[in-house]
């Protein structure tokens, strides 16, 4: 199965799609971890461990949506392209090697749009476990510049795909971070 999976990564279209779904859900499990951190931080939530479970459920939903959406999605579109080359052929494609790929692609689409928001909950909330040490305020702090470094880096990679200035495209993802932080500290919650 490992090997038809690295067999799919090879086909552009399957990467081009994986990366935006990547992106797109690890994007989404950034700027969510980033209302969790601020969020818990403003409630007064006591302990790092608890805004870490937290976390980690809302990084669970978010996967499981990114995993579940996917295969839906690519299912129906990967069989509609099958379905538009069996007119012409006048041919049943079911089973064919075709299809297979087809299937093949999917695997790997739906794998990384769940991927994405793991990453993008885990990495930031990982302060919150040192919250013993360096306290709440200093776990919510680095959390968000976790968040915001990550959403930069998203950025980078996205500039380096279109041919942006790096600095640019890093800046415009990481001031998302940055505005959901100011949209908690401001709006009533």
């Amino acid at each position: 199965m490992l090997e038809k999976i690295r067999e799919a990564w090879k086909n552009e279209d399957v990467r081009k799609i994986s990366r935006r779904y990547f992106i797109s859900n690890g994007f989404d499990g950034t700027l969510t971890s980033t209302g969790v951190a601020v969020g818990s931080f403003l409630t007064g939530v006591p302990s790092g461990l608890t805004v870490f479970k937290v976390g980690i459920g809302a990084g669970i939903g978010l996967a499981t949506s990114g995993v579940w959406s996917v295969w839906e999605i690519e299912r129906a579109e990967k069989l509609a392209e099958v379905h538009e080359l069996e007119g012409p052929m006048m041919k049943d494609l079911e089973d064919t090697e075709i299809h297979r790929k087809k299937k093949e692609g999917r695997v790997v689409n739906a794998a990384m749009s769940g991927l994405g928001p793991v990453i993008g909950i885990l990495l930031p909330l990982i302060p919150f476990l040192f919250e013993p040490v360096i306290g709440m305020l200093y776990s919510t702090v680095a959390s968000v510049l976790v968040g915001m470094m990550l959403l930069g880096a998203f950025g980078v990679y996205m500039g380096r795909l279109s041919g942006q200035k790096l600095y640019v495209a890093a800046g415009r993802m990481a001031a998302a971070g940055l505005v959901v932080t100011l949209l908690n500290v401001v709006l009533p919650g």
